[in-house]
């Protein structure tokens, strides 16, 4: 059946407005690493990292086996497995910042982000900012440095997460290559007024009010008999030191899925490692700390930690009212406020230290803080020995703690690595995912896709001038990974599980689906089904603009098998009325059904003539004859026509739009062709404010296979220069 281009490539749209909080199946539908072990505590092999470094803090490269001596509870161990893993490579050197200089084009449009592999990772970084603790003063300083970081030192191979201690689990999920998200990760992190951070590092002295001070007016303060005010802030402190801790092993959790070794940079004002309480309280705390440590030690995570207080004045201050004390009271107070700062920094050097990592402290540059962690990563020694019997104790079950050291026998080198471990082996340290619930969660929270069954997933942005903004999202399955019964008269079923969530940009969820799903097919149905998978369509309207990330998960009940997709988007704010582009919708065609009245266009190169070729519409054409081209899959062969649409929003039309496009291609994040600037159609426009644009791209011949980006650049010459320019963008594979 032909159909005009704009309606063609609408289409999803049309089909959102009309479902929206819907999530239907549609049957049948158009369809299409293994981690790296650091960290080793096995019955035969316990293997740890070291880092070892000059005087001057250069990693050393060139260390022998027996230049190294390990010990476990003081005991000399023989070592059967060394190595020394470099974390440095050509992508980990480009550099990212602009040379010095240079003048930076802020209305350039930006490059969109290459998607990151896992065999392409270089170093893991969570940057975990403890709202719980800080202040006012240290979280301006902390944002600060934080935008730094993904300005000018995040290289490429790096995948990051920023993460909030007071967030929850759609914080946990924001490890990526892509500064967008990073940037919206770093607009949520502020004062958090629930936490017990003040507005500076310390509280200013003041007179307390004690029995015979005299209140305003004459009277007298009252004395306080019960001194539970002091309880309940030492409780509140406690509490909140306890619920660092527990983001921060959340966290840990998390990146155990990742490959190699991962690091954690804690930004925080501190936690103290002993309070006032029970004997026994002390102990619970510290052990939940071991077990924390311990955890991270097997997750081969290291922790490096910073005082965001910086350098601080433990003298009087501006903000310090000594009216009404003694010198010895504002001495005693001076003297409670340096052992503040000793005791919740002694917290974070202990992490740092059983981990392997550094604590970084008393320093106002928090920027060149981060760049020495990261510049710490550049290598590691991996030893290993083969433990006694003992050390697991097989006839007992005790679990008891080991203690890990290494020696140097090269004179003035530094090492650090992790302090022990408890007599259990991975396999039994680590739980099993049996239920289904586990299974899910576990792959939904995973940072890198699961692949057990295939799943490809696209989130488009749209609005509609009555229902709203919305997000609809295709979740593509491949229908080979599921197990089908077969059944009487020729009937196949297959049964599975959906989990999805949609996030906000505070980690709330938004929205969520959960169901289990019984499909039954037959015939040229079943068969279809089969070649080309299916597709389920997910419409999620949205209130308000800002950052989301929708994640999926779907199981295969008979076999377990599950896969993960996720997603992450931006919804702009309609009613500020800056121009804005919705999602872009995507197929391929066969030049062959191409029709139109006059000669169709020349079967050009890509590159030769990409911007020329988009600016050419058909009247007519046919729907997609390859189903691997559809906007589910987007898996184009060479020589086929690319179709595009999307939807330009609050254009100025005074007195008519002065809309230009151009299209820029990108293979593995590089630049590789950049179209001409070609006026924008508005022929047959309805809606002023709702530009449906697209066109037509002629993929050559010699376009190599792999992953490749589409943006599109629309510039409105109408309006004011800092909001001239937006672009849209959406990836695609060419294959063979």
């Amino acid at each position: 059946m032909k159909k005009r281009t704009s309606l063609a490539l609408l289409l999803l749209f049309s089909l959102a407005l009309n479902s929206l909080g819907q999530t239907t199946p549609t049957l049948p539908q158009q369809g299409q690493s293994g981690d790296d072990e650091v960290v080793r505590i096995t019955t035969n092999l316990v293997q740890v990292d070291v880092t070892v470094t000059d005087k001057n803090g250069h990693v050393v490269t060139d260390l022998r086996p027996d230049e190294v001596e390990i010990l476990e509870d003081g005991r000399s161990q023989k070592i059967t497995n060394f190595s020394f893993v470099s974390l440095e490579g050509e992508g980990a050197r480009q550099p990212v910042a602009n040379a010095p200089g240079t003048t930076v084009d802020k209305t350039a449009p930006p490059v969109p982000p290459a998607r990151l592999k896992p065999e392409d990772v270089r170093r893991t970084v969570a940057l975990v900012v403890d709202d719980l603790s800080l202040s006012f003063e240290s979280m301006h300083f902390t944002r600060q440095a934080l935008k730094k970081f993904v300005d000018q030192q995040m290289q490429p191979g790096d995948l990051v997460a920023i993460i909030r201690t007071g967030g929850g689990i759609g914080a946990l999920q924001e490890f990526t290559s892509d500064k967008r998200q990073l940037y919206a990760a770093i607009e949520r992190v502020r004062f958090n007024l629930q936490g017990r951070g003040r507005f500076g590092a310390f509280a200013p002295l003041e007179g307390d009010l004690v029995k015979g001070s005299q209140l305003p007016g004459g009277r007298e303060a009252p004395e306080d008999k019960s001194g539970s005010l002091d309880e309940i802030n030492e409780f509140r402190e406690n509490m909140f030191a306890i619920g660092t801790l527990g983001a921060v092993n959340y966290i840990v959790r998390g990146m155990r899925e990742l490959p190699g070794r991962k690091s954690i940079l804690l930004l925080s004002e501190g936690f103290k490692l002993f309070d006032t309480g029970s004997d026994s309280d002390n102990f619970r705390f510290l052990e939940s700390l071991r077990r924390l440590i311990d955890l991270a030690n097997r997750a081969s995570v290291v922790i490096y930690t910073m005082d965001a207080r910086g350098l601080q004045t433990l003298g009087l201050t501006a903000a310090d009212n000594t009216s009404g004390l003694s010198p010895d009271e504002v001495e005693s107070q001076l003297s409670t406020r340096s052992k503040e700062l000793f005791d919740t920094q002694s917290g974070l050097n202990y992490l740092a230290q059983q981990t392997g990592g550094i604590a970084i402290r008393n320093t106002n540059d928090l920027s060149g803080s981060i760049k020495r962690v990261l510049d710490d990563q550049k290598g590691y020694y991996l030893i290993g020995y083969r433990p006694d019997e003992a050390t697991f104790d097989p006839a007992t079950g005790r679990r008891r703690f080991h203690r890990l050291s290494v020696k140097l026998k090269r004179p003035g080198l530094n090492h650090r690595t992790r302090t022990g471990f408890y007599g259990i082996s991975d396999e039994k340290a680590v739980p099993t995912r049996r239920t289904r619930v586990q299974q899910m969660v576990g792959a939904i929270t995973s940072p890198f896709n699961s692949s057990g069954v295939r799943l490809r997933l696209t989130s488009l942005f749209g609005n509609d001038p009555k229902a709203g903004s919305f997000v609809r999202s295709i979740l593509h399955i491949n229908v080979r990974d599921l197990t089908f019964t077969e059944e009487a008269d020729g009937w196949h079923k297959t049964v599975f599980d959906v989990l999805a969530f949609t996030f906000g940009d505070n980690g709330t969820v938004i929205d969520q689906v959960s169901k289990t799903q019984t499909i039954r097919m037959r015939g040229e149905t079943y068969q279809n089904a089969l070649a080309n998978g299916f597709v389920y369509y997910m419409t999620v309207p949205v209130k308000k603009a800002g950052a989301y990330q929708l994640r999926a998960a779907l199981r295969d009940a008979a076999s377990e098998r599950v896969g993960s997709a996720s997603q992450f988007i931006e919804v702009p704010d309609i009613n500020k009325n800056r121009l804005t582009l919705s999602g872009i919708v995507m197929q391929g065609l066969d030049p062959a059904t191409l029709k139109s009245a006059t000669q169709p266009p020349a079967q050009e190169d890509v590159a030769a003539n990409a911007g020329a070729d988009a600016a050419r519409k058909t009247e007519d054409v046919t729907d997609a004859t390859d189903p691997q081209a559809s906007p589910a899959v987007r898996r184009f062969s060479r020589g086929m026509v690319m179709q595009y649409g999307y939807v330009v929003y609050n254009a100025k039309a005074s007195p008519s739009p002065q809309l230009t496009t151009q299209l820029r291609l990108f293979r593995d994040g590089q630049l590789i062709f950049t179209g001409k600037v070609m006026p924008f159609d508005l022929t047959g426009q309805q809606d002023l404010k709702r530009l449906n644009g697209g066109g037509l791209v002629q993929l050559g011949n010699e376009m190599i296979p792999g992953e490749y980006v589409l943006q599109v650049v629309v510039t409105d010459a109408l309006a004011k220069d800092k909001y001239r320019v937006a672009t849209q963008w959406i990836d695609f594979e060419m294959v063979k």
